[in-house]
């Protein structure tokens, strides 16, 4: 019995399809209706994010839906119309960031640079992970008064960039890294911890007592409670009482595109003057996988006339390293923006200064290297694709759901490459 395949019709000529309906080209197909599907994950959570703080965009519900229609097996096999609908993807994502950047500025202020705390003070406390501000500020509210202190984690830390957030005194700091590191860090903690989204892992037994799941988030056997009431969470770090105090360093955070532009006439001059030689967006997701620690070698390895930006919780890799100042100017090396929707404010940055420079994005000394590993990353590798946005180094692997040709087709499109020998790397991003 033959298989009719859609892409080669070998049985409409009359030929049994010896694929048995998987050719190559169903392959690339399959390929980029998973790359589809992982960059929409991506979007619905920015558009959640978005609905939670009254905002919402018909023209991004709209492509959720015309996406999806797309995935279906049988409607679809044209590779151009695929390509052209994770582009479309990439430019729903650039306004999904932006309309969530607004939500947030509109509900807790423009995010100016601080430093934050990383050790733990005397005193009960909660630590709070995820990506959801106003699940954070509705726990800042409720422990007002109440003497527990407050501790963010993960995606949190760039909370207390936002004057709203950071007028709690009992904010106090940021407790611990990435998310990979969890089931050591919450172990030690010693608090309750409260996890608003994404990135909770299941708990072992040593924490599983002291962790509490809010909103969309969830797991078998842990409590939920709702953000109108923390009271069950705020009473367990009572119970507890003052936590083991530790000693921690300050890290910045905070330096959104509104407070970087707000040095564009010195960061122009220095980098005419020669005193800035280069950009670096260094950031995304982190992991547990072999071979992140490139990324740690090459923000250390970065020269002292070059400055480093940063985001995501791909930033812990390095971010408790003293990177000081460009010499002579004042101008920090080191600019951790946000959390990963924040790459619309890297964007804005980088839009800013090819305009001041006069010339293209990808004119503009700068290098972007970026760790990928879940959907909200792959969502933003659209949106940096749709905009025409070159020369990009990611890693420490490629998606296997990419298939050989669609990564050939980015690769001699966009000239994106896999992360290589750090010294290698660097060399040739600085043009040595």
């Amino acid at each position: 019995m033959s298989m009719y395949c859609n892409q080669c019709q070998q049985t409409a000529k009359g030929v049994a399809c010896t694929t048995r309906g998987v050719c190559g080209k169903t392959e690339d197909i399959q390929s980029l209706q998973e790359m589809l599907i992982y960059g929409l994950k991506g979007i619905a959570a920015y558009a959640y994010h978005c609905r939670v703080l009254g905002k919402r965009d018909e023209q991004i519900d709209a492509f959720v839906h015309e996406a999806l229609f797309k995935t279906l097996t049988n409607v679809d096999f044209s590779t151009e119309d695929h390509w052209n609908l994770i582009l479309k993807a990439g430019m729903i994502n650039y306004r999904a960031m932006e309309l969530l950047q607004e939500a947030n500025t509109e509900f807790f202020g423009d995010p100016t640079p601080t430093t934050v705390f990383t050790g733990v003070r005397k005193g009960p406390g909660i630590l709070v992970t995820g990506h959801d501000l106003l699940d954070l500020e509705a726990l800042l509210k409720q422990t007002e008064g109440t003497g527990v202190n407050v501790y963010t984690h993960g995606e949190m830390l760039p909370a207390h960039g936002y004057p709203k957030l950071r007028k709690y005194p009992h904010l106090v700091g940021n407790y611990g890294g990435a998310w990979q590191k969890q089931k050591t860090e919450w172990a030690e903690f010693g608090g309750p911890v409260l996890a608003t989204t994404n990135c909770v892992l299941n708990p072992p037994e040593s924490y599983k007592d002291r962790l509490y799941t809010t909103g969309i988030t969830a797991l078998d056997n842990v409590k939920h409670i709702e953000r109108d009431d923390y009271s069950s969470i705020i009473e367990h770090a009572k119970r507890i009482g003052d936590l083991a105090e530790r000693q921690g360093i300050n890290i910045p955070t905070g330096f959104h595109h509104k407070a970087v532009l707000s040095l564009a006439p010195q960061i122009i001059e220095a980098v005419k003057t020669g005193k800035i030689r280069h950009f670096f967006l260094i950031g995304g997701c982190d992991g547990a996988t072999p071979g992140r620690d490139y990324f740690t070698q090459l923000a250390e390895k970065v020269p002292k006339d070059c400055v480093i930006l940063t985001l995501a919780c791909g930033k812990y890799r390095f971010n408790d390293r003293e990177f000081g100042t460009i010499e002579g100017t004042g101008i920090p090396r080191f600019l951790d923006i946000g959390q990963c929707n924040d790459t619309y404010s890297a964007l804005q940055i980088a839009i800013a200064l090819s305009k001041a420079f006069g010339v293209g994005v990808n004119e503009l000394p700068l290098s972007i290297v970026f760790s990928w590993f879940e959907q909200k990353a792959v969502a933003i590798a659209y949106t940096l694709l749709a905009l025409g946005v070159k020369n990009v180094r990611m890693g420490p692997s490629l998606p296997a759901f990419v298939s050989p040709n669609n990564w050939k087709f980015i690769q001699e499109k966009y000239n994106w490459m896999p992360i290589g020998d750090v010294d290698e790397d660097l060399k040739a991003m600085l043009g040595n």
